[in-house]
């Protein structure tokens, strides 16, 4: 049996509070500080809280499952590994191949919204030169050690989450009239015109596309898994606690700027995700009497940015180690420093995350676009492999003997929850850009630059699969025994024999 994370070179130097902080702060970042107030014009506050609510149940059972498995079998490449052994070689194949993608096309759009944030204060500087900097900047962090990359994601989403809730309990001491010389809207803002639900079905299947986007990023804790301490106590305790942070930030504050702003307030209006520099939340804290409101959030909004990049740094180059542990990617990148890190695969997805550098060439709003809209889907891709993954291995456990109650984390509701979780996210996955069927001539550009992933997706799956004559792998035939990280390999494990098959020695 192959267990990456328990080869030597790998590090298990990440504690809970970096678990905790690495999944929130590479899921809090742009979407919840510019985009809400877009979404909250599109939909009114009714539907965009709705949408988010749904989005927020869908990732609490990709999360719970996910748990399931990364605390049973914690492993630096967790999405490819279950793929490989609980559906079918291939598909973990291309799941790898997709998530190294998604993050490291990832770092670059967030290095170029990156330059868009630092053209609030110099606006005559080059953007190219803030991405050469920030790219450095995340290099550093992650190439020194693990430890180091979580004590600074640590500081960079512990800002994040600050932020959030100064601005709720600012948010909600103003509605309730507790801002002396602001005076509160009460409900009005949530009963005016078309409120609270605005361009009906239509426009709430919009938002939910974008709140999907902005929940990404929590799964990276299933990465985090292989080395993180004693993973089959500490990944449990940190499904449960993101889950609950991040849904509670979401709908407080996407409720606190619906009581607030009126749907039809020219601010939110204008406030698309490539206008970073505008924020629902600078608009409050300069309402509430802030003057240096804008300054600030800006600061919070790129401290969002550089985690969400750093993360995905991480994200991408531990798959890429993943991938070659396997044999799905060069054995370069299986080498590791003495540190425990990856450095080939950093130096390759570094390499793509200079795609920011294209914005010299292109102008810095049409590549952010043109990357957000390639990286979008791998996303969801990936959380359909964690939902079919979980539903597998969990079925594979049970028909080999395995029991429940041995299992270190237990998602509920299953098979509800992962079988809810698929069919939501591929609904999500197949409308990512269903308005450009909507006008009189199909976007025939809009539509491949939203959906290439998809094709290039199966491509590389049915590829390796007919090359290598991959099948699905039978319930009782998939390697579900798990290694524990903080127990010695069995010699079951060690000769790679099924939960419930018998074991001779002789």
């Amino acid at each position: 049996m192959q267990v990456s994370a328990e080869k030597p070179g790998l590090k298990r130097a990440l504690s809970p509070r970096h678990l905790n902080m690495i999944a929130i702060g590479g899921s809090i970042g742009t979407g919840l500080f510019v985009a809400t107030g877009a979404t909250i014009a599109t939909s009114g506050p009714g539907g965009t809280l709705l949408a988010y609510a749904l989005i927020g149940i869908m990732v609490y059972f990709l999360m719970t499952s996910l748990g399931e498995m990364a605390a049973h079998m914690p492993v630096a490449g967790s999405f490819s590994t279950y793929g490989s052994k609980f559906v079918e070689d291939g598909f973990g194949f291309a799941l790898g191949w997709n998530y190294w993608y998604n993050w490291a096309v990832t770092i670059a759009a967030e290095l170029v919204a990156a330059q868009l944030v630092m053209s609030f204060w110099f606006p005559d500087v080059p953007g190219v030169y803030w991405s050469a900097l920030f790219l450095g900047l995340m290099f550093l962090l992650n190439v020194i050690s693990v430890r180091n990359f979580g004590e600074s994601e640590f500081w960079f989403a512990l800002i994040k989450v600050i932020t959030v809730v100064v601005f709720i309990i600012i948010g909600l001491a103003t509605i309730f009239g507790l801002m002396h010389g602001v005076e509160s809207p009460g409900f009005s803002n949530f009963t005016s015109g078309d409120a609270p639900f605005v361009g009906g079905f239509q426009a709430m299947v919009g938002v939910v596309m974008i709140a999907g986007f902005a929940f990404q990023g929590t799964e990276i804790v299933g990465v985090a898994a292989a080395e993180s301490k004693n993973p089959s106590k500490n990944v449990p305790i940190a499904v449960r606690q993101v889950f609950w942070r991040i849904t509670l930030f979401y709908i407080l504050a996407i409720f606190v700027i619906g009581m607030l702003i009126p749907y039809t307030d020219p601010s939110l209006l204008r406030n698309e995700t490539t206008d970073i520099s505008v924020s629902p939340f600078t608009l409050l804290f300069e309402r509430a009497g802030f003057a240096a409101a804008a300054a600030v959030m800006n600061a919070v909004i790129l401290t969002a940015i550089l985690s969400a990049g750093n993360s995905g740094m991480y994200a991408s180059t531990r798959m890429l180690y993943s991938l070659a542990m396997q044999g799905k990617a060069p054995k370069l990148f299986a080498k590791v420093s003495r540190s425990g890190v990856p450095r080939n695969a950093l130096y390759a997805t570094t390499l793509i995350g200079a795609l920011c550098f294209l914005t010299s060439a292109f102008g810095d709003k049409v590549v952010y676009n043109a990357l957000l809209n390639t990286s979008g889907m791998c996303g969801f891709i990936a959380w359909l492999g964690i939902a079919v993954s979980h539903y597998r291995f969990r079925k594979g456990f049970l028909a080999q003997g395995g029991r429940l109650q041995d299992l270190p984390y237990r998602a509920k509701w299953f098979p509800f929850g992962p079988l809810f979780a698929f069919a939501l996210c591929l609904f999500i996955t197949l409308g990512q850009n269903y308005s450009a069927f909507m006008g009189d001539h199909i976007d025939w550009g809009g539509l491949v630059a939203t959906y290439i992933s998809l094709p290039l997706f199966l491509a590389i799956w049915l590829g390796y699969r007919f090359k290598h004559r991959c099948r699905l792998v039978k319930y009782g035939e998939m390697d579900v025994g798990g290694l524990r990280a903080d127990e010695a390999p069995s010699a079951r494990q060690l000769l790679d024999v099924p939960v419930g098959a018998r074991l001779d020695l002789k």
